[in-house]
């Protein structure tokens, strides 16, 4: 029986009830710590050798060498030409819609000239290659090759290499045909803790990358922790959340399965409703009950909503947007008459969705914004996945004969108050005696 935790801001323990529910244990199982581990010194110690024997061990594969787990770009294409219509033309118009909204992000060079002639400036650079781990098998997500291929590839990024498992031999065509779609350059059918050490190492068949982004499951996740420094990473995501500020007036149908709508990706996902309108609330836990025997994933649903969800009953609209600030959600649907007018209240937020008929699952696979977004409280310091991911700055410095008079007794004064002779001489060096 699905059941859903009530709330008033009104509440004398409000605070601390709330601080509670958005807990979330983010640290390592100690067993899995160790495994990830023992997988990125074996892969970095044998190379091709420790990939096949734990895609074989771990996919239930019989692969014999690495060009059996490497993927062409015809089988790409193949996958794309054999799509139905329709599901061809929406995954189509998708990558259109990312890839025109992330065109918007890209970064330029840029200098200015003083008036001594020293020129300054920053340049902006792609990375050289990029590495992406899909989820592969049954739980395949080709909208996710989307967000982060697209914005790697408008980028400029040169070469993005896919690793995707395919457990038991299991391939899946609408990765592989989003792959083509987003212009992925090359496919590995090989994945978890095995994969991202090879990404990140390089192996003789697998190139090192520069930085890795996508999800993955809790073996991923600590094998990127762990390889960061070595190359970039995105981020490390947890559960999925969804924060509902809603006046009353919206269907309370469309708000509980909005709720849902991240409720279905895991057991821990965390979804949550504000509303000044204690009637709604009720409403809303009605429909939750109502609807929730409808859905395919109900049980995980119903272990995400007893678990980690809320309806809380604010005061009034305003205070909903600071109490929305303090949770920092990944998602949050503004479901209100004058949304835009709210935007301005929102500090932190992974991704605002304004209006009743902008639903959360339009940002997820159309709307052309990432849905690659900070969770567990981190919008508050990142943002989402986007094109200034897979760029970098350099800065520009080229002094004239005339700026390093003044820059050169600038610099040779504090660095002698650091105590850095060495730093002093060298801009003494360029002043006229």
């Amino acid at each position: 029986m699905i059941s859903i935790t009530r709330l008033s801001s009104g509440q004398p323990d409000f605070l601390p009830r709330l601080d509670k529910l958005l807990q979330f244990d983010a640290a390592t199982d100690a067993s899995i710590e160790q495994t990830v581990a023992a997988i990125l010194a074996d892969v970095r110690a044998r190379g091709d050798a420790a990939v096949l024997e734990y895609t074989n061990k771990f996919d239930r594969m019989s692969a014999t060498s690495m060009a059996a787990l490497s993927l062409p770009k015809s089988r790409l294409d193949e996958a794309l030409a054999g799509l139905e219509p329709e599901r061809r033309q929406a995954l189509e118009a998708a990558a259109e819609r990312v890839r025109r909204y992330h065109e918007k992000q890209l970064q330029a060079s840029w200098t200015y000239t003083e008036e001594d002639g020293t020129l300054l400036g920053q340049q902006v650079t792609a990375l050289d290659r990029v590495g992406l781990y899909v989820p592969g098998g049954k739980a395949a997500y080709p909208s996710s090759v989307l967000m982060n291929a697209i914005p790697a590839k408008v980028a400029g990024v040169k070469e993005l290499i896919m690793v995707v498992p395919t457990p038991g031999g299991e391939q899946n065509e609408l990765v592989l045909a989003a792959a083509a779609i987003a212009g992925v350059d090359r496919v590995f059918t090989i994945g978890g803790a095995q994969a991202v050490a090879a990404m990140a190492y390089g192996t003789g068949s697998v190139p090192q990358v520069d930085k890795i982004v996508g999800p993955g499951n809790a073996y991923v996740a600590e094998a990127k922790r762990r390889v960061f420094g070595t190359v970039g990473i995105d981020m490390i995501a947890g559960p999925s959340e969804i924060l509902v500020i809603c006046d009353g007036k919206t269907n309370p149908d469309w708000i509980a399965m909005d709720l849902f709508s991240q409720a279905e990706h895991d057991e821990l996902a965390q979804s949550i409703l504000l509303t000044p309108d204690t009637a709604f609330a009720d409403q809303v836990e009605a429909s939750i009950k109502k609807l929730v025997g409808e859905m395919p994933r109900n049980e995980v649903i119903t272990t995400s909503i007893s678990n980690r969800g809320a309806i809380i009953v604010t005061r009034d609209l305003d205070e909903a947007a600071e109490i929305s600030n303090r949770i920092a959600p990944e998602h949050l649907e503004l479901s209100v008459e004058d949304p835009v007018a709210m935007t301005q209240k929102i500090r932190h937020a992974g991704a605002i969705f304004m209006g009743r008929n902008t639903c959360e699952a339009l940002g997820d696979y159309c709307a052309g914004p990432n849905h690659v977004l900070p969770t567990s409280r981190t919008a508050r310091f990142s943002s989402p996945l986007g094109v200034y991911d897979f760029q970098k700055r350099s800065s520009l410095i080229m002094v004239s004969e005339a700026g390093a008079q003044t820059l050169g007794r600038i610099a040779a004064t504090l660095a002698y108050g650091e105590g850095l002779q060495a730093h002093a001489r060298s801009a003494e060096y360029r002043l006229h005696r």
